[in-house]
């Protein structure tokens, strides 16, 4: 492998991490503009529409600032496919789950995200590897869900918390958000991962911006709720993916996807002021343990160089 494309790996790494930490934010952050069943505050589908319509408008003025060409004819399925996951999908359901449960309840189920995004990859971009990566993808996931667990019972919700109707929209968000960000990879390299995500909210925008006027809140809602509103329009719909996007067409859907096994981790570390969720030893022992992970399957997931042969060699074994 040459240095450039080494170089290019581990960019595609950090801008994967970087988006991952954007991303992060997105829980505490939706639960704060939802608001719970007892206190209500945005309703999920206003934040959904809104937040794409908020990302809609900054993606208008960015792709006529830039003099961006249009999509290509065979490039307008993905986008539109990364619109129905990433755009709908992914923020409706989980904005619907989060007035349910509680963001630490949430990440035991949107852990298993790296683990279903490496399997959209291999299907939709027939990407393979190594038996040894997809080993530390699944002890990687064991352990956001073995911590997730633990912090859920730490939190009074017990080990029998179970599947209800909340973490099967949490299964949805999952599944949703894993298509988009594959189908929205495969056309970066060609359209640029900026305009990627700026064509996905611009696309939606006949649609959402209207549907946003038309469910714009009309009782007193917290400035707190407004606040999460912005970011997850803003950067979480938006600033998030041009680092996402560009990480996964530089570093390789598979192996870069695995990096959200961190997301759990910083969403905590997020709640802490947003939240007043505690900090603890177990929260750092699970944290390096899932860095391990992330490392050793990045490694395992290149090819093994294949040996080079003398000429001698080679004459021996065709005699």
């Amino acid at each position: 492998m040459s240095r450039l494309n080494v170089k290019d790996e581990t960019l595609g790494m950090w801008l994967g991490v970087i988006g991952v930490a954007l991303f992060a934010v997105t829980l505490p952050m939706t639960r704060l503009a939802t608001g719970t069943q007892g206190a209500p505050q945005l309703s999920p589908w206003f934040v959904t529409l809104g937040r794409a319509a908020l990302a809609g408008i900054l993606s208008t003025v960015f792709l006529l600032a830039t003099r961006s060409p249009r999509p290509a004819a065979h490039q307008w399925k993905p986008l539109g496919m990364a619109v129905l996951g990433n755009v709908i999908g992914y923020p409706l359901l989980l904005g619907y789950a989060l007035r349910v449960v509680t963001a630490s309840h949430a990440a035991v189920v949107t852990a298993l995200l790296p683990l279903v995004t490496a399997a959209v990859a291999a299907w939709v971009l027939h990407q393979r590897a190594r038996r040894g990566f997809w080993l530390c993808a699944i002890a990687g996931s064991l352990l956001v869900v073995l911590f997730s667990v633990l912090r859920a019972s730490q939190g009074g919700h017990g080990f029998g918390f179970g599947f209800e109707w909340a973490d099967l929209l949490l299964v949805g968000a999952v599944v949703a958000a894993s298509f988009g960000y594959i189908y929205g990879a495969q056309v970066t390299p060609s359209l640029g991962a900026e305009r990627v995500i700026c064509w996905v909210c611009v696309m939606a925008l006949p649609v959402t911006l209207p549907a946003t006027l038309a469910l714009w809140p009309q009782e007193p809602i917290a400035t707190s709720a407004w606040l999460g509103f912005v970011y997850v329009g803003v950067f979480s719909m938006w600033i998030g993916f041009f680092a996402w996007y560009r990480g996964l067409a530089l570093g390789g859907a598979l192996r870069v996807s695995q990096t959200q096994l961190l997301q759990p981790f910083l969403s905590i570390l997020a709640s802490i002021p947003l939240l007043g969720e505690p900090l603890d030893v177990v929260t750092l022992g699970f944290a390096i343990a899932v860095v391990c992970t992330v490392v050793l399957g990045k490694r395992l997931s290149q090819p093994q160089p294949v040996p080079a042969v003398s000429p001698r060699a080679a004459h021996a074994e065709q005699s």
